[in-house]
């Protein structure tokens, strides 16, 4: 184990215990937010700190397979031993080299995803209906929260764009890589000589922000508008100014709400959506800086960037960044998405150990 990282793991070690004399403390309830914070420190710790301990154990077995080596009798033993201590010290080594790894604020918030019809007419906006399911599928399966927040649906029963609010643990760091261009490639319902067609949409998955405590928003840089709502929903939406639009003027991003019946609602999701997109466009343009000497294995996350191919006719869903491809095409778009979140997650951190391991 490199130096740097023993010794991160000793102050780690070090302050857990420094953690549970302060939790040990009479008054330490006397102040909820600091009890709240020393709290959830001392449960990250905590798994990381065993880990470092079994790390240790395994190091002292190897240590003592050496010494019981020098016996003639006792070798054999000793050489397994010797190869079972150095198996575990690899593989600890390696997740506590993971557990140390930089977090993401945002990996445990909820997300805004948004998905337009790209290129592709009728069949695009068919397409991105599907992926829509698909996701809220997902989120099904995880038993996650879905709302949707703004849809505008096109003439053949798709979607030219659509909003669903995704709330779970979790969320943003489950779903954080599926950001870019997804591209189909199938038959149309409409294409009557059975030729195959390339549609493309594009996600956009925006961590959810605290209008109060992310971003503040000035009055004067928004514009907000009301109208009557579109589409279904009776004689109401005749009559009523529920439906809000808001304007940011600084950076000219639009958002419209009208899926609920109150306008106080539908202009509190908005502000939300607002919030968020400002506070992903700040995110952007730091990692952007951040990341101009190398480029991420997983992309830039960037919405004109294709990652992924859904091919129907050979049933098979393929991702470029990790050239990860699947032949269950049914299973992923019925919202299994397990195999590739979990693969991007792995590649994503397998990039960020080898540029600590450059940086070291």
């Amino acid at each position: 184990m490199k130096s740097s990282l023993r010794h991160k793991l000793d102050q780690l070690t070090s302050r857990l215990a420094e953690l549970e004399g302060l939790l040990g403390a009479p008054d330490v309830t006397s102040d909820l937010d600091r009890y709240r914070a020393l709290t959830k420190e001392h449960a990250d710790l905590t798994p990381v700190v065993a880990r470092f301990g079994e790390f240790q154990g395994a190091e002292a077995d190897l240590a003592a397979a050496d010494e019981l080596a020098a016996d003639p009798a006792s070798r054999a033993f000793a050489e397994e031993e010797r190869q079972a201590a150095q198996a575990r010290i690899a593989a600890l080594e390696t997740q506590l080299s993971t557990a140390l790894l930089p977090k993401d604020p945002n990996d445990e918030r909820n997300v805004f995803l948004e998905i337009r019809a790209g290129t592709g007419g009728d069949e695009s906006a068919l397409f991105a209906g599907d992926l829509l399911r698909m996701y809220v599928r997902f989120a099904e399966r995880r038993r996650w929260q879905t709302e949707v927040v703004s849809a505008s649906q096109s003439e053949l029963g798709g979607y030219k764009e659509a909003i669903v609010r995704i709330a779970g643990q979790g969320a943003y760091s489950t779903l954080k890589f599926e950001s870019g261009g997804h591209r189909v490639q199938r038959v149309p319902e409409t294409e009557a000589q059975g030729r195959i067609h390339t549609s493309a949409c594009t996600v956009a998955v925006i961590a959810e922000a605290d209008p109060i405590a992310d971003i503040t928003i000035n009055p004067a840089d928004i514009r907000i508008d009301t109208f009557r709502a579109s589409g279904a929903g009776g004689q109401h939406v005749n009559k009523t100014d529920s439906a809000v639009r808001i304007t940011h003027l600084p950076t000219g991003i639009v958002v419209e709400c009208q899926d609920d019946r109150s306008q106080h609602r539908n202009r509190a999701q908005a502000m939300s959506v607002l919030a968020s997109r400002l506070l992903d466009r700040e995110r952007t343009e730091r990692q952007t800086k951040e990341a101009a000497h190398r480029k991420s294995l997983i992309g830039s996350g960037d919405r004109s960037e294709r990652i992924r191919t859904y091919n129907f006719p050979q049933g098979r869903v393929t991702d470029h960044r990790i050239n990860l491809t699947l032949y269950k095409i049914d299973s992923i778009m019925d919202g299994e998405l397990d195999e590739i979140v979990k693969a991007l997650a792995q590649e994503f951190q397998a990039e960020q150990l080898a540029a600590l391991a450059g940086e070291a």
